[in-house]
């Protein structure tokens, strides 16, 4: 075996795709699996299809990575009588977990639409609906240098001194502290009425603001004083490379008829197919695009002033609309097709960050439209 576990593959995946970063009615994380299972084979897909866990299931994956949730809205029951139930039930019985990475894949950086920019031989310039960066706080906090050691380590536990993909951070700065016990006071060294001067360290460690109250506790039951001396300060959100959909350029401009034709050839088939909207001789150098469902950003991509939008499942009346108006030309593509490149996206940070595991990304077309005009 690997000695790799479940817990191991979802802690590589939500490094990732945080999911903080997932929108407040969408469903992401393991659905099911035990953390502690051991794990050898991981398949990606965009899917939990029937067909999908079939072949999880028969290639003997332990885990199964999708983008789509499999239980989201409504949700009171995973009943082996239920469709949805039922595909749950079985992976458990063979040992399988479940994971999702949907709304919070979108706005990562990388994303979903990074991996179709790429895709589309695009140079990504930055996001379509930016998303700033998460505030986090900065403790500040004076310690007796014998006790340096457990004060860090309780702050570590209580989840500071993480930055993007590093842990256990802080600043040491060697100082010196003083100060004078009055009545009342029960000192740790010194004694009420004298000047004490004590070899201490400043510490610095940043924490998500939601880990204020435990980051607090932690200071004070391994701190020695009855009254530490610490600060706390929040640093703003900051602009960055999160967000959904992505803006960015091509090599040389090309035609929407021929910017059309590249889109076809660099995603999967699907009897849905590709589509664009606009004059064919339109030319396109400056493209948006957005992985699945994107016609809320119809409006964005104008105020952009791109020329071409690719996303999918647009609509007659927004499409029509949306031209009259002077829009950039639209590409439609399936949902499927356009989330598929981030199967290999996805794949890709599991076996750099777990590079004894066995991968690969699901070839089963889970696009739900199964014939197309041209097949008849």
């Amino acid at each position: 075996m690997t000695g790799v576990t479940v817990g191991d593959v979802v802690g590589a995946l939500e490094a990732a795709y945080p999911p903080r970063l997932a929108e407040s009615w969408d469903s992401v994380g393991l659905v099911c699996g035990d953390t502690g299972e051991p794990v050898e084979r991981v398949l990606f897909a965009v899917d939990a299809t029937a067909a999908v866990v079939d072949e999880a299931i028969d290639w003997g994956a332990h885990v199964l990575v999708v983008h789509h949730p499999l239980l989201l809205r409504g949700v009171d029951t995973v009943a082996a009588s239920t469709p949805k139930g039922a595909l749950v039930h079985r992976l458990i019985r063979a040992g399988g977990a479940l994971f999702t990475a949907h709304t919070n894949a979108d706005s990562a950086d990388p994303g979903v639409s990074d991996a179709l920019a790429q895709a589309l031989g695009l140079t990504v310039t930055g996001p379509l609906e930016p998303k700033p960066a998460g505030s986090v706080d900065e403790w500040t906090v004076q310690v007796p240098r014998s006790h340096a050691d457990a004060v860090l380590a309780a702050l570590f536990e209580a989840g500071a001194g993480g930055s993007g993909h590093y842990r256990d951070c802080a600043t040491r700065v060697p100082s010196a502290g003083q100060f004078r016990p009055v009545a009342g006071a029960n000192p740790a060294a010194g004694a009420v009425g004298e000047l004490e001067v004590v070899e201490q360290e400043q510490l610095a460690v940043v924490a998500p603001p939601g880990r204020r109250a435990a980051v607090l506790a932690a200071l004070r039951a391994a701190h020695p004083y009855e009254s530490p001396a610490f600060q706390v300060t929040e640093r703003a959100a900051l602009p960055s490379g999160l967000g959904l959909g992505r803006v960015g350029e091509l090599t040389r401009p090309e035609t929407l008829r021929a910017f059309t034709a590249r889109v076809r050839a660099a995603l999967p088939g699907t009897a849905w197919g590709v589509r664009a909207a606009g004059d064919p001789e339109r030319m396109i150098r400056t493209v948006a695009v957005c992985g699945g469902a994107g016609d809320s950003f119809l409006g964005t991509v104008t105020r952009l002033g791109v020329d071409a939008y690719v996303t999918a499942d647009l609509r007659h009346h927004p499409a029509d609309e949306h031209l009259r108006a002077g829009g950039p030309a639209l590409v439609d593509a399936a949902h499927w097709a356009t989330e598929f490149p981030w199967c290999a996206q996805a794949e890709r940070v599991v076996r750099t960050a777990l590079p004894d595991l066995t991968t690969r990304v699901s070839t089963i077309r889970t696009d739900p439209w199964t014939l197309g005009a041209a097949d008849c």
